[in-house]
């Protein structure tokens, strides 16, 4: 009886053993530290404003092509972008260098990884060249804020200018939320701070250089999408010749309203009608000059 037992017990192990192993190779297979480029490569430099969980080594790609791997990723101190250094094959050399670089992820849960779309440039990106053109990881309460009716951000592939409003209530807004002007978005919310002074949320705003003719008297208001949609900012144009400039203060705001300030108003004004109606000893669906109509009296034949 001694002999089927270890059999059994030795197959069990072994059945353990390989069981560990594959799970080994499909975890490397699904992550970026399989097929390490290894070739000759060139190096290009791009900065990203938000790289999500993107990591080193994680796969570079054209036309879902691996032709490099993310070299390094580094933060220098007082800056607000991410460098991400690109190691890529070369016999890939003729980028153009308008190409746009975006952090995609793969698949629903799966790892991000840096994909580059062709430009229409003459000019190529040389050994030790910048990619100015980047899109930033998507994040997930983006996508969340697109589902409810937010909208997506703007691309702001050609740069952006800044400017400020003091709100009040900010209700949930927070950085990252979109900024539209006519429903179409232009830009987003940088920061989100509390003033000390003035005692109020200082809002800043990264607005897309495309739209530098924005009057400098337009307005801001916090507006939410939908029911129970991400919170964005609005900008409502005015009338001024002169335009919004960098590091300009929007002085005409319009503060988030609450669902409690809406429910408080609806609720007080139907009770003041209520006591107006009760304080004319009438009831709220009958008016004063309502009486009830004598009896017409009947003669006698």
């Amino acid at each position: 009886m001694s002999q089927p037992r270890n059999s059994y017990a030795v197959g069990t192990g072994l059945f353990i053993v390989l069981g560990f192993a594959a799970l080994v190779y499909l975890a490397t297979q699904t992550t970026s530290v399989a097929n390490v480029h290894q070739g000759s490569s060139y190096t290009v430099d791009t900065h990203f404003a938000n790289i999500g969980q993107l990591k080193e080594r994680a796969p570079v790609k054209i036309a879902g092509v691996r032709i490099g791997q993310v070299q390094s990723i580094t933060l220098q101190p007082g800056a607000e972008v991410a460098d991400v250094k690109l190691a890529i094959d070369k016999n890939y050399d003729k980028i153009p260098l308008d190409s746009v670089a975006t952090i995609f992820t793969s698949g629903l849960l799966g790892d991000q990884y840096v994909g580059i779309v062709y430009g229409t440039s003459k000019k190529t990106v040389a050994e030790g060249g910048t990619l100015a053109l980047t899109k930033p990881a998507e994040q997930l309460e983006d996508m969340l804020g697109k589902f409810f009716g937010a909208g997506g951000m703007a691309d702001n592939l050609g740069g952006t200018y800044t400017v400020t409003a003091d709100f009040t209530n900010v209700g949930t807004l927070s950085a990252g939320a979109a900024v539209k002007m006519a429903g179409v978005p232009i830009g987003s919310v940088q920061s989100v701070v509390a003033d000390p002074v003035k005692l109020d949320a200082k809002v800043t705003l990264a607005i897309d250089n495309r739209y530098n003719q924005i009057p400098d008297d337009s307005s801001a208001a916090v507006f939410t999408s939908g029911l129970i949609g991400a919170q964005f900012v609005a900008i409502q144009p005015g009338g001024s010749p002169d335009a919004l400039k960098n590091g300009d203060e929007m002085v005409l705001t319009q503060s988030a309203m609450q669902l409690e300030d809406l429910i408080g108003k609806f609720l007080v004004n139907g009770s003041s009608s209520d006591q107006k109606n009760a304080g004319n000893g009438t009831s709220p669906g009958k008016s004063s000059s309502d009486k009830p109509s004598s009896p017409i009296p009947t003669g006698k034949q």
